[in-house]
């Protein structure tokens, strides 16, 4: 499995721990993050020592986006297809983050900008600072607002109108904001944003891999169907999750009056 060298990355309980070493400008990106990062989102589907994920930063900020000096500056001396070879880059993390078929908790420790931002947008759940912010700050420096997937994933969160104001304008959102609008899941004191995350990570490794794997496909591929094609869906689905040792296990151990023991099979 790939060992990055750009942020730190750790298995613990079944829930690899990626966290932003650099807090000194609150967990910028590099090309290298954003290299690494892509690479490790992928290699994850293959890992079977990682059945969920849990991203955070060090320090007062979770991810204030691209670095302004390694990034920013270097693209004014690229041309047209060196500007497009990065953005797809940035693209594929954010395509990688949702094709893995294993739950992804954002622990927000503090501000989340740019693509920071949208990091957390594209995880599956989402456990924040009461003190954490959240700007998709794209319009502020001249770019679209949507970005790596922004304009897809957030107005499916929040709604058209909502994600229209955050990505039109711009402004950080503070935390009890964020969860009213749907865009955080739990917001919690600082201290606790880390373990709680965790926990969640934890019980989502805990539980029948197989069959979660297959609810955030279903929930990625379902974001355009009409009702019959997703119920279409959903029966064939169920089908093949029906023929697991998961499903047979959940039902053993009700009659049996224990907790279930999944194995992801």
């Amino acid at each position: 499995m790939l060992q990055p060298s750009s942020f730190r990355f750790e298995v613990k309980d079944r829930v690899g721990v990626v966290t932003f070493t650099r807090p000194d400008t609150l967990n910028s990106l590099t090309f290298d993050v954003y290299r690494e990062l892509r690479d490790l989102m992928f290699e994850l589907e293959r890992e079977p020592s990682v059945a969920s994920v849990v991203i955070t930063g060090e320090g007062r900020g979770f991810c204030s986006g691209g670095d302004v000096n390694s990034i920013i500056g270097e693209l004014f001396s690229r041309d047209m297809p060196g500007l497009v070879e990065f953005t797809r880059m940035t693209c594929d993390l954010i395509k990688n983050m949702r094709a893995l078929r294993k739950p992804i908790v954002a622990a927000l420790n503090g501000t989340a900008a740019g693509a920071g931002a949208v990091i957390a947008l594209a995880s599956d759940l989402r456990v924040a600072s009461e003190k954490a912010k959240i700007a998709f700050l794209f319009v502020k420096v001249g770019l679209a607002g949507a970005d790596m997937g922004a304009a897809y994933l957030l107005p499916k969160l929040v709604g058209l109108g909502r994600a229209t104001e955050l990505l039109a304008f711009g402004d950080p959102v503070d935390a009890p904001t964020a969860e009213r609008y749907g865009l955080f899941n739990k917001v919690v004191p600082p201290e606790q944003v880390l373990p709680e995350a965790m926990a969640w990570a934890k019980r989502l490794a805990e539980g029948p891999t197989f069959a979660l794997g297959m609810t955030k496909e279903l929930l990625n591929g379902e974001l355009n169907l009409d009702l019959f094609g997703a119920l279409d869906n959903e029966a064939r689905a169920q089908a093949v999750c029906m023929q697991t040792k998961d499903f047979r296990e959940a039902y053993e151990a009700f009659t049996q009056k224990r907790p279930p023991r999944f194995t992801g099979h």
